[in-house]
């Protein structure tokens, strides 16, 4: 297990996540998905989340919230970079506090830490997306002082659109 790292309520508690807690990690992201609406979304299994947290190539962390000594949300972030700043940023992918552990500050101090280590690591900025029907979550974010980037679209490409823009660069033969 890994250290613990107090917050201002001391009934909650944060740490990073260990290989162990895979499973746990899996199981909040599928708290997520279903809260998110996008359960059927959820692909990843414990040992793919495994490979890409704890692995030979790391692309991401998680912080792990407990309430009272339970599990009670994550964050998932990685880091990105900014050209414009040219130093790297905190991208949170991933947010989530139980529904029955809400209304108690843990995910503001998930996002406060996440803030402390953005600054700590000589990061610019600290950035996430929020789905737009979410307004409990974006009046939340807005409160903490996060600013809505409004000209600013997410565009994905995955699945079999991802594999048909890989074709499109070709094998080295064909250049």
């Amino acid at each position: 297990m890994s250290e613990t790292i107090p917050t201002k309520d001391p009934r909650t508690t944060l740490r990073f996540a260990t290989e162990t807690d895979v499973p746990l990690v899996l199981e909040l992201i599928r708290g997520l998905a279903d809260y998110e609406r996008l359960a059927h979304e959820v692909v990843a299994d414990e040992a793919t989340l495994g490979r890409s947290l704890f692995g030979g190539r790391r692309v991401a962390e998680v912080v792990i919230a407990e309430h009272e000594g339970t599990p009670a949300g994550f964050a998932l972030f990685f880091h990105n970079f900014s050209t414009f700043l040219g130093r790297p940023g905190i991208y949170l992918e991933d947010l989530f506090v139980r529904p029955e552990l809400r209304g108690r500050g843990i995910g503001e101090s998930l996002l406060a830490f996440l803030g402390k280590l953005a600054v700590e690591r000589g990061c610019g900025r600290l950035e996430w997306s929020v789905l737009d029907w979410n307004e409990s979550a974006i009046r939340f974010y807005r409160r903490l002082g996060a600013v809505r980037m409004d000209e600013w679209t997410v565009h994905r490409v995955t699945g079999e659109a991802l594999h048909a823009l890989a074709d499109r660069f070709g094998s080295p033969e064909a250049r």
